[in-house]
C-alpha cells in the first residue's frame, strides 16, 4: 500500500475521531458518535495491518480475534452498575500496552541508525512514554479496585504523603537523566526498570489516596491519562494516527475532569492532594438532625402525592443503579404523563460512578431526551416543583453543600430539591453517601423518606399508581 494512501486513510480515520467527539456532546447525537469512533477505529485497523505491518500478521490478527472476543463478552454480560470499574480497568490496558511498547522501543532501535540528537529524543520519549504508562496502570488497577469494593473507598492518606509524592516525583527526574545519560551508550535498562517500579508506586499512591465523592474525577483523569499513554506510543512507534488519537482523547480527558471539578466547587490539584470525606482540621463532624425528625412514607402515600402533583421532578443517583430500578421509574414517569403530570429528570453532573453514568442509565431504559435535564437547567424550578423523588442520591442533594460552612462538601453546587413543596427521598437506611457526609435533607419538614430497596419500593409506587 502506497505511502499516499496511507496518509490520506489516517487523515480520514483523524476526522471520523472528531465527529466522534462531536458527536458524543449530546445525548440525541450519541449514537451517531459511536458510530463514526468505530468506522475510523476499523479504517484505522485496516490500513496499520495491511499497509504498515510487513511480516507477522496471522500472529497480529489472531491476537485482534482474540481480544475482541473478550471484549464482546465483557460488554455482553457487565452490569451497567459495574460499567465504571470496567472503564477503569480497560485504561490499565492502555498503560500497560504503553509500558510494553516503552520497553520494547528500549531494546531496539531498530535498522536506522540515529545521531546523537535523536538517540537523545528517542530516549525522552521512551521514558516519558513508560512512566505515563505505568502511573495510569496502577492508579486504573487502584480505581478499579475501589469502584468493584475489592478494597475500602475511604482516602487511605498517610502521613507525610505529599512530601512522599514530592520525592517520588524528584527521583524520576533523577532517573530519567540517568537514562538519558546511559542509553547514548546501549545501556539504562535497570533505570528504566527502577523508574517503572517508582512510576507504579505513584500511580497507587495517588490514587488511594482519593476517595469519597471524588472517583467521577479520577475516572475521566485516568481517561486523559490513557490518552496521553496513548500519545506516547504515537510518538515511540512514530505513528501520527496514533499521536493524534491519543491528543484528543488524553486533551478531551483533561476537558472533562474540570468540568467534573467545576460541578463540585473543586480544584484540580485539590482532588489529587485527597478526597472528599476527609476531616480536615475544624470540620465539623456532628450529626446534623435528629431521627425523631425524620418522616417515613409508604408506596401508596408516594403514589397519591405522585398523582395530585402537576410538576414532578425524578434525580436519580448510584442507588438507582445498584438496584437496577431505572426501567420501573420510567414506566412511573409514562404513566404519570399519561395523567397530565409534567414529569422530567434532573441530572447532576457527577451522579453515579463515572461521568454520565446516570444519562447512560436512563438512555438504557429508553427515557427520551427531552424530558432529562442537566442540573444547571433545572435547579431555578424546583420552587415550582410540586414533588421530587430521589432515587439513591446523596451528595449531589444534599443542602449541607450550602448550609454547613465547615462541611467537607461546601461550596459543591448541588441539586436542590428541599426548596421545591415535598421531597422524596428513597434509601435503604439514613446511612451516609460516598462521600460520608450526613445529609440534612433527610430531616426537613417538607421531606419524606421512603425506605427500601429502591427497585420493590418504585414497583410498588408503580403498582398503586396503576389501581
Amino acid at each position: 500500500m502506497s505511502s499516499g494512501v496511507i496518509t490520506a486513510s489516517y487523515i480520514g480515520a483523524s476526522a471520523l475521531f472528531i465527529m466522534a467527539l462531536s458527536g458524543l456532546s449530546s445525548q440525541e447525537t450519541a449514537r451517531r458518535g459511536n458510530f463514526y469512533g468505530m468506522l475510523g477505529m476499523g479504517l484505522a485497523l485496516l490500513v496499520t495491518i495491511f499497509g504498515l505491518v510487513t511480516d507477522n500478521q496471522f500472529l497480529l490478527i489472531s491476537g485482534m480475534v482474540l481480544g475482541g472476543g473478550i471484549g464482546w463478552v465483557l460488554a455482553k454480560r457487565v452490569e451497567m452498575t459495574h460499567m465504571p470499574e470496567l472503564v477503569a480497568f480497560l485504561h490499565s490496558l492502555v498503560g500497560l500496552s504503553a509500558v510494553c511498547v516503552g520497553f520494547a522501543n528500549a531494546l531496539d532501535h531498530g535498522s536506522v541508525a540515529l545521531t546523537d540528537v535523536e538517540k537523545t529524543i528517542h530516549a525522552v520519549e521512551t521514558y516519558i512514554g513508560i512512566l505515563i504508562g505505568a502511573v495510569t496502570l496502577a492508579g486504573s488497577v487502584t480505581a478499579y479496585l475501589k469502584l468493584s469494593g475489592k478494597i475500602g473507598g475511604k482516602p487511605l492518606q498517610l502521613p507525610g504523603r505529599h512530601l512522599f509524592n514530592l520525592a517520588l516525583l524528584i527521583v524520576s527526574i533523577w532517573l530519567g537523566v540517568l537514562y538519558v545519560e546511559q542509553s547514548a551508550a546501549g545501556g539504562g535498562l535497570i533505570v528504566l526498570l527502577l523508574m517503572t517500579l517508582v512510576a507504579l508506586l505513584f500511580g497507587v499512591h495517588m490514587v488511594i489516596a482519593i476517595g469519597g465523592a471524588d472517583m467521577p474525577v479520577v475516572v475521566s483523569m485516568l481517561n486523559s491519562y490513557s490518552g496521553w499513554a496513548a500519545a506516547a506510543m504515537g510518538f515511540m512507534l512514530g505513528n501520527d494516527l496514533l499521536i493524534v488519537v491519543g491528543a484528543l482523547v488524553g486533551s478531551s480527558g483533561a476537558i472533562l475532569s474540570y468540568i467534573m471539578c467545576k460541578a463540585m466547587n473543586r480544584k484540580f490539584i485539590s482532588v489529587i492532594l485527597g478526597g472528599f470525606g476527609t476531616k480536615p482540621k475544624g470540620t465539623s463532624s456532628s450529626v446534623v438532625g435528629d431521627v425523631g425528625d425524620v418522616h417515613a412514607i409508604q408506596a401508596e402515600e408516594t403514589a397519591d402525592l405522585l398523582k395530585n402533583a402537576k410538576e414532578v421532578m425524578i434525580i436519580p443517583g448510584y442507588g438507582m443503579a445498584v438496584a437496577q430500578a431505572q426501567h420501573i421509574v420510567y414506566e412511573i414517569s409514562k404513566k404519570l404523563k399519561s395523567s397530565g403530570v409534567n414529569v422530567r429528570f434532573g441530572i447532576h453532573p457527577v451522579a453515579g460512578r463515572m461521568p454520565g453514568h446516570m444519562n447512560v442509565l436512563l438512555a438504557e431504559a429508553k427515557v427520551p431526551y427531552d424530558i432529562v435535564f442537566e442540573m444547571d437547567e433545572v435547579n431555578e424550578d424546583f420552587p415550582n416543583v410540586d414533588v421530587s423523588v430521589v432515587i439513591g442520591a446523596n451528595d449531589i442533594v444534599n443542602p449541607a453543600a450550602q448550609e454547613v460552612p465547615d462541611s467537607p462538601i461546601a461550596g459543591m453546587p448541588v441539586l436542590e430539591p428541599w426548596k421545591g413543596k415535598t421531597t422524596i427521598v428513597l434509601k435503604r437506611g439514613m446511612s451516609t453517601g460516598y462521600a460520608g457526609v450526613d445529609n440534612p435533607l433527610f430531616y426537613k419538614e417538607n421531606t419524606r423518606m421512603l425506605f427500601g430497596d429502591a427497585k420493590d419500593s418504585v414497583d410498588e409506587v408503580l403498582k398503586f399508581l396503576s389501581k
